[in-house]
């Protein structure tokens, strides 16, 4: 069974006491005789929370938006999101606006993504982007373990700095990580350090001056040489993409000028990517739209 969800792997054996939100939220979903998906568990600690499942294209996918109050992370706040799907279940979750990155005086904030996909199962999250604020100091971690058959399809898109008001991502530090495994066997292992004003960010063989960046990681064995070359075909209408292929893996990586060409790009890709890893078109969250 799998809704004995695991303890938040971010937490440090001796941690000082907590100077932020501590939230942590727990979600178990199952699928019914039927071919029903149903959020079987939920559970909440803190400002982090779940609104009812919603079936917007059918029964056999369970959607749900994560909501947190506070409306960004803050120097000092751990949140935790565990999600497992037993056998057959079919999730996709998503926020209901862009998530953001406060500046900090000191204290880091860290997010944990835990998930876990039993056989036959398909997880697809799919948040908005995420605004890191000048100054910011985070730490964010996603674990995914599938069993099986198991899909996974995972989007993180980056906004570094509040471009529309002219800031720039001149000072702070956002640190990545990232790890797949299928059946206890690692496929994908990322870590990442982004430092607020470095070279790094304006060079050619780092992110050349853009301040948005994202990665779209499929994990299916469905995704062959021909899925791959559809997705080739698609561009975007501004910045950057391209689309590799790994051992069990797919990932697409944007680097642009803007989030909404990064969002139509990874939407125009999930559009091919779906209906061979799912079996059903795409469909966009609508609180995409509002």
């Amino acid at each position: 069974m799998l809704f004995t969800c695991p303890p938040n792997i971010a937490a440090a054996a001796a941690a000082p006491a907590p100077q932020g939100w501590q939230a942590r939220l727990e979600l178990g979903f199952e699928a019914s005789g039927d071919g029903r998906t149903i959020l079987a568990h939920r559970r909440h600690e803190g400002p982090l929370r779940v609104q009812k499942a919603l079936y917007p294209e059918g029964p056999q996918v369970c959607h749900a938006l994560i909501l947190h109050p506070p409306a960004g992370i803050a120097g000092g706040d751990e949140l935790t999101l565990a999600v497992c799907l037993e056998e057959g279940a079919k999730a996709l979750l998503t926020t209901p606006g862009a998530g953001k990155w406060y500046r900090s005086k000191g204290p880091l904030a860290r997010q944990t993504l835990d998930f876990r996909v039993a056989a036959g199962g398909v997880l697809e999250w799919l948040p908005q982007e995420s605004i890191v604020f000048a100054d910011a100091r985070g730490h964010t971690e996603t674990r995914v373990q599938l069993a099986g058959d198991a899909v996974f399809v995972g989007l993180d898109l980056l906004c570094l700095g509040r471009t529309a008001s002219g800031e720039r991502f001149d000072a702070g530090r956002l640190r990545l990580w990232s790890r797949i495994e299928r059946d206890g066997q690692l496929i994908w292992c990322e870590q990442g350090d982004i430092e607020g004003g470095s070279r790094l960010l304006d060079s050619p063989v780092g992110l050349a001056g853009q301040p948005v960046c994202g990665t779209l990681l499929v994990a299916s064995e469905l995704a062959d040489a021909a899925l791959v070359a559809a997705c080739r075909e698609i561009r975007p209408l501004a910045g950057e993409g391209a689309v590799t292929r790994l051992p069990g893996l797919l990932v697409a990586r944007y680097l642009g000028p803007a989030a909404e060409p990064a969002r139509a790009w990874f939407a125009a890709l999930w559009g091919v990517l779906r209906p061979v890893l799912a079996g059903r078109p795409a469909v966009l969250p609508r609180i995409w739209h509002t």
